[in-house]
């Protein structure tokens, strides 16, 4: 049995579980995400600008440093570079200067550039977090969640792209941990959690998971106590970015459908989730609705739904809802739903006994 760190890496927070599988016992924090906190020490610096590090969810960074290269010199290595695009050119678009990451440290040594550093794991951050917890800061494993949109080719929609990267994986396997991957496993156009694997060798850890944040999400709703005694669910998780629904039956994930969370109403959500679970969900419908697309393997029928969770920082818009709902808190907490699923797909994986989540 073991110790686990495992991480839900989102655009508003950073959530932190801590799990002894020996003990059953854990520990959870719930800080700033990443992404927050580089943001706003871009708007803090003034100057010259030189950005280095490794590729992590971009959110607003690329406005603020788009903004500051109208004004003075933004220099970005190109593995940095692709924290705002994955194309190197659109990057030079934002008039921001393109370096090997080669040439950072010479520059940094005329001091007369400020520093900013791109990755989704702060190490410093992290080990504080566990180190004031009071665990020490080892681990047998450690699960990290993230969303990747992948490296798509050129002149491929990465929607269309990740679309199928998903359906690939899920016709093999239709469970949510189909998306779980060690470090060693992880496919090349998953390029951000290609990055977060590669930082995670930092934290001192034998073995290094990675999963879609939202696979992480619908397993980890259904692990809610109320929700894990029906057969037939459906997850509806709002997080700060991100909107995810999904249909399970028993844990065998019949379709799900992504938007983002700015563009959500509640009487979209309303129509939505019923046509997921009648089957009139499609990929090309929800695209064309400005969504970033559905996967769908077979209906179940709304009326045989027995339990909608709701789940996520946001899930206060479904509060006026005419639909009945379970306010999802796996161990406890809404804000534990992507780490509680990611130490479910790990227990899977490793073939562990069941394990309580009240």
């Amino acid at each position: 049995m073991s110790k686990l760190l495992l991480l839900d890496i989102g655009a508003g927070t950073l959530d932190l579980l801590c799990y002894d599988t020996a003990s059953h016992t854990y520990y959870k924090a719930v800080a700033k995400s990443p992404i927050l906190q580089i943001a706003e020490k871009a708007t803090r610096l003034s100057g010259k600008l030189l950005v280095t590090g490794c590729e992590m969810g971009g959110g607003a960074l690329a406005g603020i440093l788009r903004q500051k290269a109208e004004e003075q010199e933004v220099i970005i290595t190109r593995s940095a570079a692709a924290t705002l695009h994955n194309r190197m050119e659109k990057v030079s678009a934002l008039g921001i200067k393109i370096i090997e990451d080669s040439e950072a440290a010479g520059l940094l040594a005329t001091g007369t550039y400020q520093h900013l550093q791109t990755a989704d794991l702060n190490l410093e951050q992290i080990k504080n977090l566990v180190l004031g917890l009071g665990i020490p800061f080892e681990f047998d494993l450690i699960a990290v969640c993230a969303q990747d949109h992948g490296l798509a080719p050129a002149g491929r929609s990465h929607l269309d792209f990740r679309h199928d990267l998903f359906k690939q994986a899920l016709d093999r396997n239709p469970f949510p941990d189909a998306l779980l991957y060690a470090a060693d496993e992880i496919p090349a156009p998953f390029s951000r959690l290609r990055a977060i694997a590669q930082s995670a060798r930092l934290i001192p850890a034998k073995e290094i998971f990675v999963m879609d944040s939202g696979m992480a999400a619908i397993l980890g709703a259904t692990l809610d106590p109320i929700a894990r005694t029906k057969k037939n669910r459906m997850v509806l998780d709002i997080a700060t970015s991100h909107t995810l629904g999904a249909v399970l039956e028993q844990k065998e994930l019949l379709g799900f459908f992504e938007y983002h969370t700015r563009d959500m109403t509640l009487e979209r959500l309303q129509k939505l989730l019923p046509d997921l679970a009648d089957g009139k969900i499609t990929h090309e419908r929800i695209l064309a609705e400005g969504g970033h697309g559905a996967y769908l393997r077979k209906s179940l029928g709304f009326d045989a739904v027995q339990a909608i969770v709701a789940t996520g920082p946001k899930r206060a818009l479904l509060h006026r809802s005419r639909l009945t709902l379970v306010w999802g808190a796996p161990l406890g907490d809404n804000m534990m739903t992507g780490t509680t699923g990611l130490l479910e797909a790990v227990r899977r994986r490793k073939g562990w006994p069941e394990m309580d989540f009240f």
